[in-house]
């Protein structure tokens, strides 16, 4: 194995490492503290209150304005910022979340609690190279995209009616250039990338649902639905951990479970939690379900009330806990 030679020296002194790092994290503070900074990572605090529209966060939404060059001149500060800072201490960490897959890049910018604000970069020669998938996601979450350099096409794809099991798809291909604008409603619109020129970068701004919407995956040929997953993933791995509990026979998990039917989340996970919680504790998980049905606003209500229908008709001892 072939090691090199700075690397090498590390095992024995990380000065280097930690000079390196220091570095890029003063260049990422110096950038943080720009009062233009400030202001658009205020306004994102503000903008993860579901409550709060775009038009209500001046320095943010000012980012996604057509014809605008704020949201290029703000990225161009931290690029002057970091790159030299990268480029002196290559071996530092970018101070700041990222990810590759090969073909899409992305740098954390911001986030508070369901909203991020993210740069995106797409290699359009490695994409090339894959097929267009045959399917489209439609999911809880609103978008926001505004194209910083390159050029290229995407497809926007709508659904009339997401959840059903058999759906019309309208496509439309529109023209990536830099300034151009993307919103998008996620539960009814979905965005494929057809054709990059070179390397588009954009900058994304995202708000997904805080609790409850269902993701779907459609057939684009034929509007077939193929998929169904909690929307935020969150609650995926709630959902994994209910299930969980339910299979281990954890009864002192019955009290949780409860809540969680009783709490503001997504209906399959409550639907979910109420019927692990009745496996683990019949007494419990009874209480649960009755009270579900009762509260006639209440998605669940008419679920949960024929249930209980069900269950006193094939046990009448359950009547009693009614």
């Amino acid at each position: 194995m072939l090691l090199h030679p700075e690397i090498a020296a590390l095992r024995g002194d990380d000065t280097p490492q930690r000079e390196a790092q220091a570095a890029l994290t003063a260049a990422r503070e110096g950038w943080n503290a720009r009062p233009d900074t400030c202001a658009i990572l205020a306004d994102l605090a503000r903008f993860a209150d579901p409550a709060v529209g775009l038009a209500d966060c001046l320095a943010l939404g000012a980012l996604f304005v057509a014809g605008a060059t704020q949201a290029r001149d703000w990225v161009a500060a931290l690029i002057a910022a970091l790159v030299p800072a990268l480029a002196g201490a290559p071996l530092g960490q970018m101070p700041l979340r990222h990810f590759t897959n090969g073909v899409t890049s992305t740098l954390l910018l911001g986030r508070v609690g369901e909203a991020t604000l993210a740069l995106v970069a797409v290699d359009g020669a490695v994409m090339a190279q894959q097929a267009l998938g045959p399917s489209v996601n439609f999911a809880p979450l609103e978008c926001w995209e505004v194209v910083l350099a390159g050029c290229g096409e995407a497809e926007v794809v709508t659904c009339d009616e997401p959840g059903a099991e058999l759906v019309r798809l309208d496509r439309a291909v529109v023209s990536l250039t830099p300034g151009r604008i993307l919103a998008r409603d996620g539960a009814y619109q979905a965005s494929r990338l057809r054709r990059i020129d070179g390397c588009l970068v954009a900058l994304r701004l995202q708000r997904r649902a805080r609790c409850g919407g269902v993701a779907y995956e459609y057939d684009i040929a034929s509007g077939r639905l193929l998929h169904r997953a909690a929307g935020v993933m969150r609650e995926s791995r709630h959902a994994l951990m209910v299930n969980l509990l339910g299979r281990m026979g954890r009864v002192d998990a019955a009290p949780v479970l409860a809540e969680i039917a009783g709490e503001p989340a997504s209906d399959d996970l409550r639907w979910q939690a109420l019927r692990e919680g009745l496996g683990l504790d019949t007494a419990r998980g009874f209480a649960a379900l009755n009270r579900v049905a009762r509260m006639p606003a209440d998605p669940l209500a008419a679920a949960a009330a024929a249930l209980l229908r069900q269950l006193v008709e094939r046990h009448p001892a359950l009547a009693a806990l009614a």
